[in-house]
């Protein structure tokens, strides 16, 4: 899922000057397309749209066949059309190794162009290259950082009479009050699965890493579990904010799409997601006003930390049948001019500050975090396969369902983690 400071990069480069750039390197070339369509897989829904029509608009006489799903139908499919040769020239791919369309996963079988001798590969922070690489080399364009926190609506707030909570005790006198005026705390779509994994995220980002930030280290070598650490605690903490209100009825009915209606029109006091959200939120409500803070997860508001790391980038497929023109649009998502549109549109701050992107107010905390570097990357991003994120995702369906325990779900999760790549 997605940590890391932004530091200070070279001067910017001119959007024209990247797109140049483009016909040259090792992996310039046309594929068997009529270099006039280009087709693209997204799941930036609400985003990528305004960045398809700005690169029209420089690129006239182009046609983009654009298509979006949501994460999990997009995860499901990507994989088939890779194999079968029926993939789009450019996608959505997700840094790491999290999930069946990270870096690592679709880029070790060869599916993925090189764009490694792109000029904005080399300016990415280490950070960031760590999760757009493979075995050194550069395959996903990730061109804007995410955290996962709670996004307040600030005029239900308002109007409910309550402030955000500061402590874990706090929270769930939050969820009891809010629940005792008939708005749930927090919406929560989890029969969208990969929604499941946000709460405990924010959980497990201050259980887990505020005490030891070598956890991944440990786990990578084999000296330490999941059930054999902080993250029970993370796990305990999220069933009993369940259990305490803090969620609208039947979450496992809710979908991502519901939930968003409900925390948009103050149906519930907030939401726990990405920043990306946000936008969502005003596109369903265009005059209001949401916050991002810190979930808290225990009583001391110092050791707070919050998920934040690469989101989503997009990647080329190695046998695109427009290889020239996928290039030219990644290029141009990674120039400041299409950074700046993506993350303002998004809400996402941007992997190169060079963009200049406005940062929306309400991410002034995680901003803030990003600054003093009290985050970590999304939990997912340096597994080992992506076979253990699947098993926590369908595993936290079911325990919200009572078919399966906490204890069970960490188990076979390290299960999985053993098994490796």
């Amino acid at each position: 899922m997605k940590s890391r400071r932004l530091t200070a990069l070279a001067a910017a480069m001119t959007a024209a000057t990247l797109i140049a750039a483009c016909s040259s390197g090792t992996n310039s070339g046309s594929g068997s397309g009529d270099n006039k369509t280009l087709t693209i897989a997204s799941v930036d829904q609400g985003s990528i749209e305004k960045v398809v029509e700005a690169f029209k608009a420089a690129n006239p006489g182009i046609t983009v066949n654009l298509t979006t799903s949501g994460a999990d139908q997009y995860q499901q499919q990507i994989r088939t059309q890779l194999s079968s040769g029926t993939a789009p020239d450019v996608m959505t791919v997700w840094p790491g190794n999290g999930n069946p369309g990270a870096t690592y996963v679709i880029a070790k079988p060869g599916y993925l162009l090189d764009l490694s001798d792109q000029p904005w590969a080399a300016k990415l922070p280490d950070a960031f290259k760590k999760v757009a690489q493979y075995e050194g080399k550069t395959y996903n364009a990730v061109f804007g950082l995410n955290g996962i926190g709670v996004v307040y609506n600030d005029d239900a707030m308002r109007k409910a009479g309550l402030t955000a909570p500061g402590t874990w005790t706090d929270l769930l006198a939050f969820c009891k009050a809010a629940a005792g005026k008939g708005t749930p705390a927090f919406a929560l779509g989890i029969q969208d699965n990969w929604v499941t994994q946000l709460v405990l995220y924010s959980l497990v980002a201050t259980t887990v890493y505020s005490g030891d930030r070598d956890f991944d280290t440990k786990m990578a070598n084999g000296q330490a579990t999941f059930a054999g650490s902080p993250w029970t605690t993370a796990m305990a903490k999220y069933q009993e904010m369940d259990k305490t209100g803090c969620f609208q009825k039947d979450p496992l009915g809710t979908s991502y799409e519901a939930s968003q209606t409900l925390a948009a029109t103050g149906k519930t006091l907030g939401i726990i997601q990405g920043n990306w959200i946000i936008s969502l939120l005003k596109q369903k409500n265009p005059d209001g006003r949401f916050t991002m803070k810190a979930l808290p997860a225990t009583d001391d508001a110092a050791s707070f930390i919050m998920p934040a790391a690469a989101g989503a980038g997009y990647g080329i497929n190695a046998q695109a049948k427009n290889k020239d023109l996928a290039l030219k649009f990644v290029t141009y998502v990674m120039s400041p001019e299409g950074m700046k549109l993506f993350n303002e549109t998004q809400g996402s701050l941007p992997t190169l500050p060079e963009a200049g992107t406005t940062v929306d107010p309400g991410l002034t905390e995680l901003t803030t975090f990003v600054k003093d570097n009290r985050t970590v990357p999304f939990m997912d991003q340096l597994w080992p396969n992506a076979k253990v994120q699947q098993t926590m995702l369908s595993g936290l369906q079911e325990i919200f369902s009572k078919q399966a325990t906490s204890a069970e779900v960490l188990s076979k999760m390290d299960e999985d983690y053993k098994t490796g790549s």
